[in-house]
């Protein structure tokens, strides 16, 4: 879709959104975010003699070899302060956008708080692709804004405005693949700092005319 740009103001609009979530309100659930993917590789055959235990024969239903995002790329993510918030919740998206690549999920589910709907609507084609064994291809995260405020509900809220490139995605109702364009998000996390760094308790945002938010 084309990029849509929305202004700081946006964010303090969704800012106030999810304190008022965060309050107890019953905020709509919407369609989650577009999803995106790569097909696992299949060599479709090779040697018929046992495997080594971890070898070069690829499952057909293999996640590609995508390296997880560095956490030294997220300088402070694990300080109580502001800025420490704002590369956390960084921090988490990137994540989010590694496990659709590979299916992993264990690192994603660690930064997030159980009660977090906003982070399961993010999220919720995950059980899909991993059940399917089809991932998100190629991406690249730019980043637009960044800023953290202090919360009335959480420790900090930060706003995050990414652009996801252009890529391609499992079409589940042919069986084959589609192209999605680029797609700009308004994100807004609920963050709170507990003994093991900061945790996303609560996520809203929008792209295009949907959105999320708990």
């Amino acid at each position: 879709m084309p990029r849509r740009l929305l202004s700081a103001a946006a964010a303090c609009t969704l800012l106030l959104g999810l304190a008022a979530c965060g309050e107890g309100g019953e905020g709509p659930v919407t369609t989650p975010p577009p999803k995106i993917d790569i097909s696992g590789p299949s060599d479709g055959g090779g040697d018929s003699g046992p495997s080594d235990g971890g070898g070069d024969e690829a499952s057909p239903n293999a996640a590609p070899d995508v390296p997880a995002p560095d956490p030294a790329d997220y300088p402070g993510m694990d300080e109580n302060t502001p800025e420490g918030a704002e590369q956390a919740f960084r921090y988490y998206v990137a994540v989010s956008m590694w496990a659709h690549q590979t299916g992993d999920d264990e690192t994603l589910r660690a930064l997030e708080g159980s009660q977090c709907g906003g982070c399961r609507d993010l999220n919720s084609d995950l059980p899909i692709l991993q059940a399917e064994g089809k991932y998100w291809g190629d991406l690249s995260v730019g980043d637009d804004f960044l800023q953290a405020f202090k919360g009335e509900v959480y420790d900090q809220e930060v706003s995050y405005h990414f652009v996801l490139s252009e890529h391609s995605e499992p079409n589940f109702e042919d069986g084959g693949m589609k192209s999605v364009g680029e797609t700009e998000y308004v994100t807004t996390g609920g963050m709170v700092w507990g003994a093991e760094g900061w945790v996303v308790e609560g996520l809203q945002g929008e792209w295009g005319s949907d959105a999320f938010e708990s």
